[in-house]
Parts: structure tokens; C-alpha cells; sequence
């Protein structure tokens, strides 16, 4: 009896020694998960340098911008889509009193449907050329674009069947739209080449986290009087400037969304009249201007060395203009009749 009392007693030695075993190995799991460190992700994209922003995939760092240009007529405005995808507009007059858009792109397959497309004008093929972009248009002015044409990798789409007529309630004339698709696919197709080496920033961009202001200013509107009046208006709450034309917000014909730009650039030239009397002439050396951002504005100066360089933002002194990262917008005015409203 007792030897049976004392192997009772054993066993339930044993499982006691098995169990808490068993608990201080559970513990010393438990221990090794908790010591366990996070991984840290990486961001694999590339900075588009022309945002400033790290959000563009690395197959496409390397590849042409494509710039195309956008019909800007009163009557066009409500049927303009894509625009509001552009790294970089660029406005400024052709003829008429009128403007256009040159709408440029490091990534032209992120935009769906594009335009309405019109012809090119010569200033905007030297702004073409000083991203080295692949320019694109329907048709051009034969007395001064079309010799020019002849310095760019250039694709006119309508000739070249890279875009289509879609009816939107207005002339024909305002009816040719594209695709970022199809254009990636025409640039393959027919241009000299698809990539750049031409990849620096556009501009010196702030850090990541880091704001530029500008003191004593107020720029919580900018109003540029075209014939056809244009203007950004300031949100806080966004920290962008959404697109006005004639005191009414601006919207993509296809989307419904506005154009928001992080920057807003207003650049004083000399613009005269072609001798033919109809093409206006752009000069695109340099001059003074304004850079509007985060509701304030400073006086800037500017300069473009040659055609096939870009534009380049100092400030007053001569020293490099540091701008926030995000999209910007470029109005190109005749100082000696046009003057830019900040409000």
C-alpha cells in the first residue's frame, strides 16, 4: 500500500514538473515575441522632379515627359479634362487675346482622357524643349510654329491618328481629345527616343515636413486679368489653389473634380505681335515675377538661358527660390498690360 501511496505520489510529481515546464516555456515564448522588432518600410519610389514629390515608380523615372497643348478658349474651358493631372500648366497668349495650356507630364499613362488638343504655338514648343518632353498638338501655325517644330520630337495628333473627335455640344474645333495611353504608345512609336537623362528637379524643392511661407503678404487669391480673366483661390484646410476662370470655379469636364496646384507662379515678359499681325511673340529670356504659395506671395526674377534649358526661380538676391513640393501652374503675362491681383 505504502508503494503504491509513494508511485501516486511520483506521478503527480512528474506532471507537476511537466506542466510548469510546460508554463515557463509558454513565458519564455511570449518573452521572445515581444522583443521582436517592427520592420521598417521602404518607400520604392522615385521623386518626380517635377513635384518634388516621391510618389512615381521607378520604370518610369527615366522616361520622356510629354507636354501637350490644351485649348483655352472661354467656350473650351467646360469641356477641358486631364488638366488637372499635369505636373506643370503653362499659360500664356497665342492670338486674340487668347491663351492656351501646355499641360506637361513626367507619367502621361496616369491621365485617362486628354484635352480638347489644338495647334502648336512657338513659345510653347521652347517650353516643350526645356523639359525635353515629347510636345504634342494638332497642327500648328505655319508661319512661325512650323519651322520650329523641326528642333522637338513632336507628335500632331490628329494627323497621326493618336486621338479622336468625341461630340461635346460645341464646334469641331473643340472636340479632339486623347489618351495618356495612346500617347505613350505614339511617343514609342514615333519619336527619336522614349527616355531622358535630363531627370534634376525642376526647381529646389523644400524637405519633406518642411513649409514655405513668406511673410507681411497675402495671397489668398491670384487673379491674373487675361482677356479671358483666370485666378487661383487659397484653401487652408487643402493648402492648395483651386483653378477659377471668370469668377467660376473650374471643373474636368469628365470627372468633375478641380484643378489643384501646391504653386503659383506669375512671370513678367515683353509680348508682341508676330509681323503677320495675328501670332503673338512670347520672350522667354527672363524678367520679374511672383510666386504664390500657402496663401502668401514674394517678388521673384526668373530666367530660361536657351531654348532647351528650363525655366529657373531665383529670388530677388540671385539665389536659388526654394518652392513646396506639389503642382505648379505658370503664367506667362505681358507686363506692360497685364498686372496680377493678390488678395
Amino acid at each position: 500500500m505504502i508503494k503504491r501511496i509513494t508511485a501516486v505520489l511520483l506521478c503527480i510529481s512528474l506532471l507537476a514538473v511537466v506542466f510548469t515546464g510546460c508554463k515557463k516555456k509558454a513565458k519564455k515564448v511570449e518573452k521572445q515575441e515581444s522583443s521582436e522588432t517592427e520592420s521598417v518600410v521602404v518607400n520604392p519610389n522615385k521623386v518626380n522632379p517635377y513635384t518634388g514629390i516621391q510618389d512615381l515608380a521607378p520604370e518610369f523615372e527615366n522616361r520622356r515627359p510629354v507636354a501637350v497643348m490644351i485649348n483655352n478658349l472661354i467656350t473650351a474651358q467646360p469641356v477641358q479634362t486631364g488638366v488637372n493631372k499635369a505636373d506643370i500648366v503653362y499659360e500664356t497668349e497665342v492670338e486674340g487675346g487668347v491663351t492656351r495650356l501646355l499641360a506637361v507630364f513626367k507619367n502621361i499613362e496616369a491621365v485617362d482622357r486628354l484635352g480638347p488638343v489644338r495647334s502648336a504655338r512657338y513659345p510653347y514648343i521652347d517650353l516643350a524643349l526645356g523639359h525635353d518632353a515629347v510636345y504634342i498638338h494638332c497642327g500648328q501655325d505655319p508661319n512661325y510654329a512650323a519651322p520650329h517644330l523641326y528642333d522637338i520630337d513632336d507628335i500632331s495628333v490628329e494627323t497621326d491618328y493618336y486621338a479622336e473627335r468625341i461630340a461635346n455640344g460645341l464646334a469641331w474645333e473643340h472636340t479632339l481629345y486623347t489618351y495618356g495611353t495612346t500617347l505613350w504608345g505614339g511617343v514609342n512609336d514615333r519619336a527619336g527616343r522614349n527616355t531622358t537623362e535630363k531627370n534634376d528637379p525642376w526647381q529646389l524643392y523644400a524637405a519633406e515636413g518642411e513649409t514655405v511661407s513668406f511673410k507681411d503678404t497675402v495671397a489668398n487669391k491670384v487673379t491674373v486679368p487675361f482677356d479671358d480673366p483666370a485666378a487661383f483661390v487659397y484653401s487652408a484646410e487643402t493648402g492648395l489653389y483651386t483653378r477659377y476662370t471668370h469668377d467660376e470655379v473650374r471643373t474636368d469636364y469628365v470627372t468633375g473634380e478641380t484643378t489643384d496646384v501646391k504653386n503659383v507662379f506669375v512671370l513678367n515678359t515683353t509680348i508682341v505681335t508676330y509681323p503677320d499681325g495675328v501670332h503673338r511673340r512670347v520672350y522667354l529670356d527672363g524678367g520679374t515675377g511672383y510666386y504664390a504659395t500657402g496663401g502668401t506671395y514674394t517678388q521673384i526674377n526668373w530666367h530660361k538661358n536657351s531654348e532647351n534649358d528650363g525655366i529657373v526661380f531665383t529670388d530677388t538676391a540671385g539665389n536659388p527660390l526654394k518652392i513646396n513640393q506639389g503642382k505648379s501652374w505658370v503664367f506667362l503675362i505681358n507686363e506692360s498690360t497685364t498686372t496680377p491681383v493678390f488678395s
